[in-house]
């Protein structure tokens, strides 16, 4: 089914912003209720909240380099980049509404993370699991959000199988 070309981008902005929005609401819960380092466990410890502000990247990379550097890599080249990938889902009509959503759901989770790096100099971190086999660092939900979009994106190139428009043959032996 085709959606026409305004509905679709109102869904596209619309998942976009509900990404940011989630991610938004549970940093300014964590903020305004936490203190730094501050934890609650549940399930047993395998499932806690801590808050802590994040100045790197993901897993605090880059939280040492120095303040120019930072900026550009941290702040200005996630910009271009996520605008350049909001530009392409908008703009191309022919791509799959799955992959659309995948690029969507990394946009959202983007943007919420650069919005926090802008405007409070740092990213808040607060959710944390650990299974024994599986552990994570700490993460916040625009962290899910990036990487919701990722197994979206992985899953359909994976899934997809893409025919060649023209297959060479080789021709017969004589």
């Amino acid at each position: 089914m085709k959606l026409t070309r305004t509905i679709r981008n109102l869904a596209i902005l619309a998942v976009i912003l509900c990404n940011i929005g989630c991610d938004q609401v549970t940093k300014t819960v964590i903020r305004r209720n936490m203190g730094e380092y501050e934890q609650l466990s549940y399930l047993n410890n395998h499932f806690t909240i801590t808050k802590t502000e994040n100045t790197g990247a993901f897993l605090s990379l880059g939280d040492t380099l120095p303040l120019p550097v930072k900026l550009v890599v941290l702040s200005l080249l996630p910009l271009l980049v996520l605008g350049g990938a909001t530009y392409f889902v908008i703009t191309k009509t022919n791509i799959s509404n799955v992959l659309a959503l995948g690029i969507c759901f990394v946009i959202g989770g983007g943007v919420g993370n650069l919005y926090d790096r802008i405007v409070h100099g740092s990213v808040t971190d607060f959710l944390h699991l650990d299974f024994v086999v599986f552990r994570t660092g700490i993460f916040n939900m625009a962290d899910v959000s990036i990487m919701t979009g990722m197994a979206l994106i992985l899953c359909y190139t994976y899934l997809t199988k893409v025919k060649p428009a023209d297959t060479y043959q080789t021709p017969p032996l004589e």
